[in-house]
Formats: C-alpha cells, sequence, structure tokens
C-alpha cells in the first residue's frame, strides 16, 4: 500500500515522489496551512483549536503541519510573528488630520475583517495564560503601531502642528483605542462620517 506524502493535499491526486533526500517544504502548503489556522481560530478559538483540525482544514497530512511547527502554539506565534513584520504603511498626507484618518481606515478596515474581529478578542484571552503569545501580540498590535504613531507626531512636531513633547502613546490611544472599543469590543456598526469626526477629535485632543 502506497503511503500518502505528508506534502500532498489528501484531497488531490498524488504526484510522483521527489528523489530521496531532504524535504522540501512546498510554499502553497504552507500558505494553505497558515489560512487554515485563522479559519480554525475564528471558528473554534485557540483552546479548542488542534492539529488535526488544522491539517483537515488545510487538506493536508498532519505531518505537513508539524514539519514546519511543532505545536499549535508555535503555529500562532508564527503567524502573529509575520503580521506584526507587515507592520502598518505611516501615512505622509502632508497634515496631522489627514495622517490621523488614513491610520483610522486602515485600521478599521482591519479590525471588521470577520476574521479578525473573532481572531484577535479570543488571543488576547488565551494572552492571560500564555506569555508567548502576550508578548507577539504586544509586537504586533503595539509595537508596529507605536512606530507609526511616533513618526505621525514627529512630522507634526515638525510642521508646527502640534508642541515639541507631544506623546506619540497618547495620539496611539486617542486614534485606535476609541475605534477597537467600537468594532471589537461593542462590535457596532460605524455611522457615516464617524471616521473623520473621530480624526478631528483626535487632533483637538493632541493639541489642547
Amino acid at each position: 500500500m502506497t503511503k500518502t506524502d505528508p506534502e500532498t493535499p489528501t484531497n488531490r491526486p498524488q504526484p510522483r515522489r521527489a528523489p530521496a533526500g531532504a524535504a522540501v517544504l512546498r510554499e502553497d502548503v504552507t500558505d494553505a496551512i497558515r489560512a487554515a489556522v485563522f479559519e480554525e481560530l475564528a471558528a473554534v478559538g485557540f483552546a479548542r483549536m488542534s492539529i488535526e483540525g488544522i491539517a483537515r482544514r488545510a487538506g493536508v497530512g498532519k505531518t505537513a503541519v508539524y514539519r514546519r511547527w511543532k505545536s499549535k502554539l508555535s503555529l500562532v506565534l508564527d503567524l502573529v510573528s509575520a503580521f506584526a513584520e507587515q507592520g502598518l504603511p505611516v501615512p505622509h498626507t502632508g497634515s496631522l488630520y489627514g495622517d490621523i484618518r488614513a491610520l483610522l481606515a486602515v485600521a478599521s478596515l482591519a479590525l471588521r475583517h470577520p476574521i479578525a474581529s473573532q481572531v484577535i478578542p479570543d488571543l488576547l484571552v488565551e494572552s492571560v495564560r500564555h506569555p508567548e503569545i502576550a508578548e507577539a501580540i504586544k509586537a504586533a498590535l503595539l509595537d508596529g503601531q507605536q512606530g507609526v504613531a511616533a513618526v505621525v507626531v514627529r512630522e507634526a512636531v515638525e510642521r508646527g502642528e502640534l508642541p515639541p513633547g507631544a506623546d506619540p502613546d497618547r495620539a496611539l490611544d486617542l486614534i485606535v483605542g476609541p475605534l477597537y472599543w467600537r468594532l471589537v469590543v461593542v462590535k457596532g456598526a460605524l455611522p457615516k462620517g464617524y471616521l473623520d469626526d473621530l480624526a478631528k477629535s483626535a487632533v483637538a485632543a493632541l493639541r489642547a
């Protein structure tokens, strides 16, 4: 009986096996597993997520997952770290209001994504039990955004829109905090003009 190649999706015909030697990790299989992890997290949460469920959703054997990650924790940490490396684009609109409005637009799209809106709160809960997840989330959701906020504030100071010594952390709280509360915690719809009003409020508060 011929064994199934773990790198071959279980619902596809098996191609001719490669010559013996070091295993080659197929990029399309890796991408399928990563997509399956997000879907599995959204469907059942981290606590109930399993390598078996991920493999089944990705259409691969369990060995294909274990070749890349030793556990579901290491898998999730890798995904969160990869997200952190992508970072947020730094806006350069030429005005403080324009930069804040651009950041709000990007953040609102990310937070309204059906998978992200379920995955992020679940991982925040799990971060209490797993310090590794807490550190990865900090890098993905805080460190990168702090860097962007620092650039936005610095350029606003250089243009004379903010006084010297303006606090980037306060700016980040004012920009993202209300939006996160509205979309992730309350899960309410954004009224027409909400992002415009929020950007104006953030600018006014930073100038106060």
